[in-house]
């Protein structure tokens, strides 16, 4: 199976870092989203990020303006119908995936693959209400996506072994590895992952440690680039969360209840660094704890 166009669906994050690597790698992307304002940004955010590889020798001139050529935006979803692979990086609410999809459907090509890049959410229960279970799988990149070397490759109980190998190969094309995960909530790297966040949240809520001290202690006595606290405002404690209570209801384990203060933190508002507070506040020229 030939891969040559690939559709991203939605503009955020994840998905202009997805349109970022996938162009770098030869394919033609068409990305979308509902809101032009947020496809300009995309655009603009993969341009920028492609002159700082220039700028630090990773990338040629040349390869960032040919990756730039190749990258088209639309408004309109069943565009995407023409593509070969169809990666979704829309919010992670399975009501919002399953309506793109729903409306995807009836554009797409017989052998166009379906994947998403949803970080907890059950593959097979997606995969279910499409016309290509088979065709469907998990396709979960790392943020941020040009810099990780990880794509966690997650195989629906329907998903068939031609589509996991053009996936595979895809991944490699990219320049990064591939893990093959079975579809169990939160996959490899979240199960293990975002649990160690919740309980580091509630050591900050049980009085263990205060935000410095938790993050100071992971840093130097565990080797850890990044505090677990400043780890989830990176992420987003909305995701966190969310992580979280997939976890908590797909496997009906009490050792995987969310923290009530990351709750009440996501009940704020303070989300973390894109909304500029969570467990640090970001208003100022430097990070500040707020507990």
């Amino acid at each position: 199976m030939e891969i040559e166009k690939v559709g991203v669906i939605g503009a955020g994050q994840m998905g202009n870092g997805i349109a970022h690597v996938m162009a770098l790698a030869g394919y033609d992307v068409m990305m979308t989203d509902i809101s032009q304002d947020a496809l300009d940004k995309a655009v603009a955010l993969i341009g920028k990020n492609l002159d700082r590889q220039v700028s630090r020798e990773k990338i040629a001139q040349a390869d960032r303006d040919a990756a730039m050529s190749r990258i088209s935006t639309t408004l309109t979803l069943t565009d995407l119908g023409q593509t070969d692979l169809v990666i979704e990086a829309a919010t992670e609410r399975e009501t919002v995936k399953d309506q793109i999809f729903k409306e995807l459907l009836p554009a797409l090509k017989p052998d166009t693959i379906l994947t998403s890049n949803t970080s907890s959410i059950s593959i097979t229960r997606l995969a279910s209400r499409t016309d290509r279970p088979e065709k469907f799988m998990g396709f979960h990149f790392m943020n941020p996506v040009p810099v990780m070397k990880l794509v966690e490759l997650i195989r629906g109980i329907a998903t068939d072994e031609p589509t996991y190998k053009a996936c595979l190969n895809v991944v490699e094309r990219l320049g990064k590895t591939a893990a093959s995960a079975e579809d169990f909530p939160a996959f490899i790297v979240n199960r293990i992952l975002v649990p160690m966040i919740n309980e580091a949240v509630y050591t900050l809520y049980e009085g263990v440690g205060n935000v410095r001290s938790i993050d100071e202690a992971m840093k130097l006595g565990a080797n850890h680039p990044m505090g677990p606290l400043e780890l989830a405002d990176f992420i987003g404690l909305d995701t966190c969360l969310a992580i979280m209570n997939v976890l908590h209801d797909g496997l009906a384990d009490t050792k995987y209840r969310p923290c009530p203060l990351l709750t009440k933190y996501v009940e704020a508002g303070w989300l973390g660094r894109k909304t500029g507070r969570g467990f640090y506040d970001y208003r100022g020229e430097t990070p500040v704890p707020t507990r």
